[in-house]
């Protein structure tokens, strides 16, 4: 797999998300268990969203200093640009059920951030390893196009019909498997992932949380990685776009969680956004429609949504 990002960017990204993960593990600890507020959460997000942009800002110049075209650093960062937004509306759908984990198990808000914090680190590394396979697929097997394609319209098209509709995890395949492998105590005991009981030594429920959120995180990210390889193929562009839009998931879901219900349409714009990017993959040999096509299509149909729901919210 080749990248037209020079090698210095790809210490830089590596770098960069190392030493990220090191302050808020620091910070982490440092604040302890607690619930984190509506200003603490926008401050993070904002801090998380100029990051992205900095970082895209920077690798602009790389590839105009590489290759000397203007033009070629200016599609290669709308590139990055729609993939960030394309995995960051994506997440918001993963946070409403990381959202509906933490109610079901009644995780107490002071845990929930280490509990998110965790499962980043898990979705980099899981996602890093698919986007790599991913990669060398599409290099291997151009097929492997339509068929990525075509799976993303029918999810769009999966979500659409569903969107509405109450979730629940009472007959959820995967939490009824982990109960019966594992043994799970009553009560959490702190920000444990075991505890023990009778004298045992079994899971609390805080574990049982982590475990459906990675699981969710997957499922997630087989339809957002084909989304952002409909963009481009360039691994370095799918990673990076990716990592960042992780990197401030946690802040989002503090952000976002005080406004859940004005977002009760948002399902119906994603629907149409992943067939839109499904179509735009199934057509990739016939027709190449334009990033900047692309990029406008998802902010559009992300502001139409957004208004939409914000205009019909139930009151509350």
């Amino acid at each position: 797999m080749e990248s037209i990002a020079p090698v210095w960017l790809w210490v830089v990204f590596v770098a960069f998300v190392l030493a990220a993960l090191f302050v808020d593990f620091v910070v982490l600890k440092k604040q302890g268990a607690h619930e984190v507020g509506v200003k603490e959460a926008l401050n993070w997000s904002i801090v998380w969203v100029a990051l992205s942009f900095l970082f895209n800002g920077l690798f602009w110049w790389a590839i105009k200093d590489t290759t000397g075209s203007t033009e070629i650093a200016n599609e290669k960062s709308l590139e990055f640009l729609t993939g960030y937004l394309i995995e960051k509306s994506l997440a918001v759908d993963n946070i409403f059920v990381f959202l509906m984990i933490f109610t079901y198990f009644a995780v107490p808000p002071a845990y929930q951030k280490r509990v998110l914090m965790i499962g980043i680190i898990g979705a980099i590394v899981l996602r890093t390893i698919m986007i790599l396979v991913g990669g060398w697929l599409l290099q291997q097997f151009h097929w492997i196009l339509y068929v990525f394609g075509a799976f993303l319209i029918l999810t769009g098209v999966k979500m659409w019909w569903a969107a509405g509709k109450e979730p629940s995890l009472d007959d959820n395949p995967a939490l009824k498997l982990l109960r019966r492998l594992i043994p799970v105590s009553r009560g959490f005991d702190g920000e444990k992932f075991f505890t023990l009981e009778n004298g045992k030594r079994i899971a609390t429920p805080l574990f049982m949380v982590i475990c459906l959120v990675g699981l969710t995180d997957v499922i997630f990210a087989v339809d957002s990685i084909p989304a952002i390889f409909a963009i481009t193929q360039d691994p370095f562009i799918v990673l990076t776009s990716n990592v960042f839009a992780i990197l401030g998931l946690r802040a989002m879901f503090f952000l976002l969680q005080a406004v859940a219900s004005k977002f009760h349409l948002l399902n119906y714009g994603l629907a149409v956004i992943l067939m839109f990017i499904g179509t735009k993959m199934v057509l990739i040999d016939i027709y190449k429609i334009p990033v900047v096509v692309s990029l406008g299509v998802v902010v559009g149909i992300l502001t139409i949504t957004m208004i939409w729901s914000a205009r019909t919210a139930p009151n509350t």
